[in-house]
């Protein structure tokens, strides 16, 4: 099953369940501030393949998509966590995962424009990252089990900053301006996407393919990043864990390759979908 955030032809904000083209709307999206129409339903304990719809469904293609979770508690990032990523960095590799947050003001969806000012960065980087979308409360869970925690698997663009990354020595405000985190375009359920160990991740920037690599090669599988997080913090139902970024990035091109005014970035992963989002620089 999928689902996303989608505003429909009546202009208002709905949580739908995907049926080919068409849309099922099965909740409300911001109705209120923090209102996540996900962990609404995973609170009431619905089946969200058996959801009644709210209103009348419409068509896809006459909507517009809005982040695929439009109000988690934490988005928690990961770095480093690919082995051709730190190869390529010239980084050592992690004996543990690497974790900060984006902060949720810079969540955006697919179709979304990412928009920044040359008066803040002249450095803005694509990361293509698999996003896991909590679907029950995790603290202190087993690896062996750490999966059956998971709602479901979305697209999240780890946009970066990386002037102001680099400069500072953390990566909060860098990879948290507005827009920063284009999320979707929708969420593929675990029961359908399988195994997230085996899939393909590709980046085009202007149609150029930049990054390829599949998730195999990340350094702490989607199981253990839930566990270990779990001991530390609690994993609220619709909490987005963004799982890292393989080789190919634009900093470590020669010559390096930035978003600029004009660029479509475009990141597709296997059995889930693509995310596609223009750039916007403000002088």
């Amino acid at each position: 099953m999928r689902y996303a955030t989608l505003v429909g032809p009546d202009k208002k904000a709905y949580f739908v369940r995907l049926r080919d083209q068409e849309a099922v709307p099965i909740g409300r999206a911001y109705e209120r501030p923090g209102l996540d129409p996900l962990r609404a339903l995973i609170d009431s304990g619905a089946s969200a393949s058996r959801v009644r719809p709210i209103a009348r469904p419409f068509e896809v293609r006459r909507a517009r998509f809005l982040p695929a979770v439009t109000a988690p508690q934490k988005v928690v990032a990961i770095g480093l966590n690919f082995r051709n990523h730190a190869r390529e960095t010239g980084m050592k590799i992690p004996d543990v995962p690497m974790s900060w947050c984006k902060y949720t003001s810079s969540l955006i969806g697919h179709g979304g424009t990412i928009r920044y000012s040359k008066r803040d960065t002249t450095k803005v980087d694509y990361e293509i990252e698999l996003a896991i979308v909590m679907g029950r409360r995790a603290r202190n869970v087993k690896q062996k089990d750490a999966l059956r925690y998971v709602f479901g698997y979305t697209v999240c663009n780890d946009v970066s900053a990386r002037d102001e990354q680099f400069a500072e020595g953390q990566f909060c405000r860098a990879k948290s301006f507005d827009t920063f985190t284009p999320l979707g375009p929708w969420i593929v359920s675990a029961d359908e996407l399988g195994d997230p160990q085996n899939l393909r991740m590709r980046t085009h920037v202007d149609g150029v393919l930049v990054q390829d690599e599949t998730t195999a090669d990340m350094i702490f599988p989607c199981a253990q990043l839930i566990s270990y997080l779990s001991r530390y913090m609690t994993l609220e139902p619709g909490d987005v864990i963004s799982t890292g970024t393989p080789s190919g990035v634009g900093f470590t091109r020669s010559p390096p390759l930035y978003l600029v005014n004009g660029t479509v970035v475009e990141c597709e992963i296997d059995r889930i979908g693509t995310l596609r989002n223009p750039v916007k620089a403000l002088g």
